[in-house]
């Protein structure tokens, strides 16, 4: 008996410790990703709604040598879908808007707006032409656009396909779910969401960007080419209202998605809606999984930012990753992160190449191919070294991992499977993906 109460006493102990976040192990992978000028961009991670580790690495602005802190602000791409998703459950609850609502009640001139429900919109499932899409979005991405001119490049356009017939990411859905939100309160979006959301939860470094001018604290966004960060074209993110306009930190988004999983900003039937899967998709939610636990968030991308925000429920978990600029891709630093966060084998990047004798490297000879986009990458060796050729161009790479190797020059990092004969070729957060030409 005295050892069952003893040992009653001591499971708690021995909970609580098995839930600590290994912090010294998360510092040396961001110090050897710091270190070798792999990524630039800052983390936050929460637990049970209080911050367990925060840190930044690299530039906020490289020309005036502005280094990142918990404090710089980056743009956070389509986790703005998260915010403007929460805005429409908010006013489906105050009875001022349906799921079942058709787009005819709101934008009547908008292609199959009597089909088009706000449920399809949130799933991605309108079918409406993205606004970006074949409009020549690179040449206006930094100007001023208004509300008109932007569904303009909707109006009169052929639908991708007829409404819930599938889904299929686009952010014509969000942007037009953000003037529905506009309309219904009779208030700027920009307004909406300080009202609803930052103010409520006082989110101090979270806001509307309403145009393409770096603002104090705000970072720029770089891509690294030719051995150096180049500065990325600024975006106009008025242009993308609650598609992907907000500005915020990683400690802000990891208090607001934790805000949301404990009902604090809508109800807990609302939030079950938003996280119930169709095809994959939620309602501005995203199933995410590290080995057995789930999770659910959303990721962000635009003009050189990469961002991600994640909630493990089970687990009282948040972790929220802005990146201002990357080579080592996002998804493999934050495969890093949950591998320690939930105690789980990995091992932290070097990036120092290894030795690998000539007959392991000539198992990764060969040509391969990919029809969209087309590549065609030949690889050979000479000597003890590894050689790409694509487009005329040749360079060299060098093996940091197992079956991975890396140009630092370019920024590239190049994934064998030699089991599936196939080539990753990972670019930041854009992977190609090539097959072996036998």
């Amino acid at each position: 008996m005295k050892r069952l109460i003893f040992l009653l006493f001591l499971l708690p102990v021995l909970t609580t410790h098995a839930q600590q976040i290994n912090t010294v192990k998360l510092d040396s992978l961001f110090t050897s990703l710091a270190k070798n000028d792999e990524a630039m961009g800052s983390i936050a991670i929460t637990k049970n709604g209080k911050v367990v580790y925060q840190k930044a690495m690299g530039y906020a602005v490289t020309e005036s040598n502005t280094v990142a802190d918990e404090n710089t602000e980056y743009h956070i791409g389509s986790i703005t879908k998260m915010f403007t998703a929460v805005l429409v459950f908010q006013l489906i609850e105050e009875n001022k808007l349906s799921l079942d609502d058709t787009l005819s009640r709101f934008f009547p001139q908008l292609p199959n707006a009597g089909k088009i429900t706000i449920s399809n919109l949130l799933y991605h499932r309108s079918g409406l032409p993205g606004f970006t899409n074949d409009t020549n979005f690179p040449d206006w991405t930094d100007k001023p656009k208004t509300h008109e001119e932007l569904l303009g490049y909707i109006v009169g356009r052929k639908p991708d396909f007829e409404p819930n017939a599938k889904a299929d990411y686009n952010n014509s859905n969000y942007l037009v779910l953000s003037y529905i939100i506009e309309k219904v309160c009779k208030k700027t979006y920009q307004e909406v969401l300080k009202q609803n959301i930052t103010d409520r939860l006082k989110l101090t470094k979270t806001y509307y960007g309403v145009d393409a001018v770096l603002h104090p604290n705000e970072s720029a966004s770089y891509t690294y080419f030719d051995n150096k960060w180049k500065k990325e074209k600024a975006a106009n993110l008025n242009n993308y209202c609650g598609a992907g306009a907000i500005v915020s930190t990683p400690a802000d988004l990891a208090k607001f998605i934790d805000a949301l999983f404990n009902y604090k900003l809508v109800k807990k039937q609302s939030l079950e809606k938003m996280k119930t899967l169709v095809d994959g998709y939620g309602m501005g939610l995203f199933p995410f999984e590290s080995g057995t636990r789930k999770g659910y968030g959303h990721n962000g991308k635009t003009e050189g930012f990469s961002s991600s925000l994640t909630y493990y429920p089970d687990e009282k978990l948040a972790v929220a990753y802005c990146t201002n600029g990357e080579i080592y891709p996002k998804a493999d630093i934050l495969n890093g992160v949950l591998s320690i966060c939930f105690n789980t084998p990995y091992v932290i990047p070097t990036f120092q190449p290894l030795k690998l004798s000539a007959a392991e490297l000539d198992r990764y000879c060969g040509t391969y191919l990919s029809k969209q986009p087309p590549i065609e990458v030949i690889c050979t060796r000479k000597d003890s070294v590894l050689t790409l050729q694509t487009k005329g161009q040749i360079f060299t790479v060098e093996p940091v991992e197992k079956d991975r190797f890396m140009n630092k020059q370019f920024g590239f990092f190049f994934d064998f499977d030699l089991s599936k004969k196939q080539l990753v070729i990972e670019q930041g957060s854009v992977n190609y993906y090539l097959d072996i030409n036998k």
